[in-house]
């Protein structure tokens, strides 16, 4: 795991910002796009509850969250607490992580890209949902990925 992965972090561009908002407020509204949930978790300095927009992946009836900008703030305090809240109108489940091992990714990210490709396909910089196992673990330690528990 080279530390250039392991600290992947592509940070976001104004047009990111703002597409983020409208899903946020949408799911806030209790609108969920394409599976999308607004993350609640407690800031690991602050302790205070940080919010942003993701994409909930299932597979093989197990849910996932995948990180597609890398190592961002919200994976980073995702660690630190462990668990967090998914929120989608004035439903918060409350839920437990565990972050995937780079060999577990391939899978997953597999599926996240065949559903959320249009989405998020650029961040994955030339890898796609028929990319290789090869080719997926060569990335995978710039991905976290969590199983919801």
């Amino acid at each position: 795991m080279s530390s250039s992965s392991t600290s992947r972090y592509l940070v976001p561009t104004r047009l990111d910002n703002a597409f983020g908002a409208v899903i946020a407020r949408l799911t806030r509204m209790g609108v969920s796009v394409a599976g999308s949930r607004v993350l609640a978790v407690r800031g690991r300095t602050s302790g205070e509850w940080r919010t942003v927009p993701v994409n909930l992946m299932t597979v093989d009836g197990v849910r996932y969250l995948v990180a597609p900008r890398g190592h961002t703030q919200w994976v980073r305090n995702l660690r630190a607490a462990g668990g967090g809240e998914l929120r989608l109108g004035r439903r918060a489940e409350e839920f437990t992580v565990v972050e995937l091992a780079d060999a577990a990714k391939p899978p997953v990210l597999r599926a996240y890209l065949r559903k959320w490709a249009w989405e998020v396909g650029r961040f994955f910089e030339g890898i796609s949902a028929s990319s290789s196992d090869e080719e997926l673990l060569a990335v995978a330690p710039g991905f976290p990925v969590f199983r919801i528990s």
